[in-house]
């Protein structure tokens, strides 16, 4: 599976920790992400990671900021990607589970290492429900 992961300066240091567990897992990893806690703009991080989801290049993406609502809502503003903020693992588990979402959103500030680890861990194994959840994510898609 490839996943393609991008952060500002309040992520490095979850960035690193997520990878490293991706890596271990054997997932294939494109990282645009900034290994400085100098001052980024994070839309320059957050655009290539939703190309790569929108254009099939990647099958999921994790972006990461300080609040996580200014990259989620950049990435949101590409075709096909369906992004969302997760502080927890259920949240995590259920922006897939009833929403197919395929970019994962990570608040820097406002979550542990450890929190945001398992937050990417249960986005990507939890599979997307479908059923009565399709026809909602079907409206999401301005037409």
């Amino acid at each position: 599976m490839k996943i393609s992961i991008g952060n500002d300066h309040a992520g490095p240091d979850y960035k690193k920790a997520i990878v490293a567990m991706l890596k271990a897992k054997g997932y294939e990893v494109t990282n645009y992400g900034t290994d400085s806690e100098d001052s980024v703009d994070y839309p320059d991080y957050g655009h290539p990671v939703a190309n790569d989801v929108s254009e099939g290049k990647a099958d999921f993406g994790i972006v990461i900021c300080g609040s996580g609502n200014g990259i989620a809502m950049t990435v949101n503003k590409h075709p096909k990607v369906r992004a969302g903020l997760c502080w927890t693992k259920e949240i995590a588990y259920l922006t897939r589970l009833h929403n197919d979402a395929n970019i994962v959103s990570i608040p820097a500030r406002f979550t542990s290492i450890p929190q945001a680890v398992e937050i990417v861990e249960t986005f990507l194994t939890t599979a997307f429900e479908g059923g009565r959840h399709q026809n909602r994510v079907n409206k999401i898609a301005c037409q």
